[in-house]
């Protein structure tokens, strides 16, 4: 159950990447994500409403609960910022299969923290998944990407790593909490810190990067983002579910943001890219295959 969770999850994180890009080209990042958290917040808030009408304020009543999911909340917003950033300046092409190297890390973090081990299959995947990477790679220096926009590959890089710590603290918080608990209060918390964010940089802050322009893709960013991460949690709380797993095959969302590009941007090497998308595929088929 918890695969078909994750593959679910996948899927609603390509159509993500794709309402990012939609709304963010030529419009403001900062009020974007903004939005991001308060849509978020409000499509989860009955989920603390429900409690507190039940007198209770969730993860066990206790501030310690709250100070963990606060944590969690500072982790994912600045892998957000980073990541809205980058997906701005950067092509589809580079952006994805950054941010599709995050199970390397996470694999990495699951091995050394949790001592998850891998079946043959399942390593056969993760080998097969670290080639498309690098076959992807290739492919956007190829495509002449240039010197000079390092500060939005390294912002990429930077928030496939805040991702990857994210996702082995999302492991650690699932055997304490519930999964509905835990989605709406780091949102509701990534609202207040965004929302404090902007009020200070209106008093005291010089100059922004342009005026905010509604998209109906912004309004489409959170609701994919809500179902992809409802099917994420509660992957995690299945008995046996594995982290390294479940992060590599959410990162199959780069085939949805693929396919945009190939066919609604046009982008370059249609050919090279679909032997690699098949590449990506074959391996998280074997992923799931060793899992079941």
């Amino acid at each position: 159950m918890w695969v078909i969770l994750a593959i679910i999850s996948a899927l609603c994180l390509g159509f993500y990447d794709v309402t990012k890009k939609l709304s963010l080209q030529g419009n403001n990042v900062l009020g974007v994500l903004f939005l991001n958290t308060l849509f978020c917040s409000l499509l989860m808030s009955p989920v603390i409403v429900s409690g507190a009408l039940h007198g209770e304020w969730g993860l066990g009543n206790s501030w310690l609960g709250h100070v963990k999911i606060i944590i969690k909340a500072v982790i994912v917003l600045s892998s957000w910022l980073m990541g809205y950033f980058s997906i701005k300046y950067l092509p589809l092409t580079i952006a994805g299969p950054i941010n599709a190297s995050r199970p390397v890390m996470v694999l990495a973090g699951a091995l050394m923290i949790f001592g998850e081990r891998l079946n043959l299959l399942q390593w056969a995947g993760v080998a097969l998944g670290f080639f498309s990477l690098f076959f992807i790679s290739r492919i956007g220096r190829s495509e002449g990407f240039a010197a000079g926009k390092a500060r939005w590959l390294w912002l990429s890089i930077g928030a496939a790593f805040m991702g990857a710590v994210s996702a082995l603290y999302d492991k650690y918080l699932m055997v304490s909490f519930k999964p509905s608990e835990v989605q709406a209060w780091y949102t509701f918390y990534q609202f207040i810190i965004m929302g404090g964010t902007i009020i200070i940089i209106a008093r005291y802050g010089h100059g922004n990067n342009g005026r905010l322009q509604w998209r109906w893709p912004i309004l489409l960013i959170s609701v994919f983002l809500t179902i992809a991460d409802i099917a994420y949690f509660y992957a995690l709380s299945q008995p046996g579910a594995m982290i390294a797993i479940v992060s590599m095959i959410r990162r199959g969302s780069v085939v949805v943001s693929f396919i945009y590009g190939m066919t609604v941007l046009h982008e370059k090497n249609i050919r090279r890219k679909t032997i690699d998308l098949c590449i990506l595929l074959t391996g998280l088929t074997l992923l799931v295959a060793g899992s079941l």
